[in-house]
């Protein structure tokens, strides 16, 4: 039997590349997972590629904390583990006069991940040690260039990790993720607009969803019990590079 069988997982951006991939891996390991995303259509379209047993989907924006609230009741009951890779990626083009893809950035980004956090704090499964999992970005390490309103925004979820990783502790594990350029709708706008920069990774290779999904399974597991309030990077080595 896996660890995790009979566990409900909350998936928040799981219609995306990452987020179906970690909704399987925890499908195969027996969790019962609830996907939520703003996108009715690639929810259904997840809930085919991955079949109904033990997957639900909830479709929501997370724009309040009682949407928050409302995803996380959708699993049915406590929760064991929370994973928020929602989020949005747009141009900021440091327009004095347009303060909208700023108000964006931190509510999708950042207010989100906050609330959810709130409102996990009183729906988690008590029988064992919790998970938190949140996303940031390299972004937040090198900054990047024409989007500083996402960059601040992930910057703003380390120091979220760090905090609840000491205000829930010892009951909930909170740790982020900071994946690079990973093979997802979302990076191909990168690489349109920058060129293929694979030979600026030591890898030589952009990471897949897979790859990210797996670190996410690992932080979850009885192998990182003694884990909290860490980033994560996951960016074949071009932070350091």
């Amino acid at each position: 039997m896996s660890e995790f069988t009979g566990k409900r997982i909350v998936v928040t951006g799981g219609a995306g590349g990452i987020g179906v991939e970690t909704a399987r891996l925890f499908m195969e390991q027996g969790g019962h997972v609830i996907m939520v995303d703003q996108d009715p259509d690639r929810l259904a379209a997840a809930q085919e590629r991955l079949g109904r047993v033990r997957l639900g989907v909830w479709t929501s924006a997370l724009e309040t904390p009682a949407a928050c609230a409302a995803a996380l009741d959708a699993a049915g009951g406590p929760v064991f583990a929370m994973i928020h890779l929602a989020g949005v990626y747009e141009p900021d083009a440091l327009d004095a006069d347009d303060h909208a893809v700023w108000n964006r950035a931190i509510a999708a980004n950042l207010t989100n991940a906050y609330d959810m956090a709130v409102a996990f704090k009183t729906r988690f499964d008590r029988r064992d040690t919790a998970r938190i999992v949140l996303a940031s970005s390299i972004a937040y390490r090198r900054g990047s260039a024409n989007r500083l309103s996402y960059s601040a925004a992930k910057g703003g979820i380390v120091g979220l990790t760090r905090a609840l990783s000491r205000q829930l502790a010892p009951d909930v594990l909170v740790n982020a993720i900071a994946p690079g350029v990973i093979e997802t709708r979302m990076a191909a706008s990168v690489i349109a607009e920058r060129g293929d920069y694979r030979q600026e990774i030591p890898l030589k290779r952009f990471g897949t969803p897979s790859e990210v999904a797996s670190v996410i399974r690992f932080l979850c597991s009885r192998d990182s019990t003694y884990i909290t309030g860490q980033t994560i990077t996951i960016d074949g080595g071009i932070t350091n590079a």
